[in-house]
């Protein structure tokens, strides 16, 4: 049973708020990220949709969205800006034309060498060991789960 809501004027408190915490705490790593992926050549939703593809190839767009918990609609101009970039590449599926799979280039492969250094980066960053960096992405991973229920 979850507990009663907190109605006082302490509830409203902004330092109180996990939504703000959260918030604050993304604008902060993304700004750690930018300088690090601008040595790449790319955005921060670029790198997640990297990161994705290099986990497994030639997956679909609808595949990528859900991973990524985005849309064809965001993900559309993504792609395009690193086809063009000459980092992925989009074809039609021949068992189905409606499904559009991506795939890493020689270049996209290429890339995934030079991004190994960005995680050691965020976590020195970070001042957490492996262990706390895994345990908090575990706990935000479950928040997300409970919230989307």
């Amino acid at each position: 049973m979850p507990n009663a809501p907190v109605t006082s004027d302490q509830a409203l408190l902004l330092d109180h708020q996990l939504c703000f915490a959260l918030y604050s705490a993304s604008l902060a790593m993304t700004k750690l990220y930018k300088p690090l992926l601008d040595e790449l050549g790319l955005t921060y939703p670029q790198y997640l949709a990297l990161l994705v593809l290099w986990e497994r190839d030639g997956i679909t767009v609808s595949e990528l969205g859900d991973r990524l918990f985005l849309d064809s609609g965001t993900l559309t101009p993504l792609l395009k800006r690193l086809e063009a970039a000459d980092l992925v590449s989009r074809l039609r599926d021949t068992t189905d034309e409606r499904r559009v799979l991506i795939r890493l280039t020689a270049a996209g492969r290429a890339l995934k060498n030079q991004a190994r250094r960005i995680p050691g980066c965020v976590l020195q960053a970070s001042h957490c060991s492996v262990d706390e960096a895994r345990a908090l992405t575990r706990q935000v991973k479950a928040l997300r789960e409970q919230l989307l229920a």
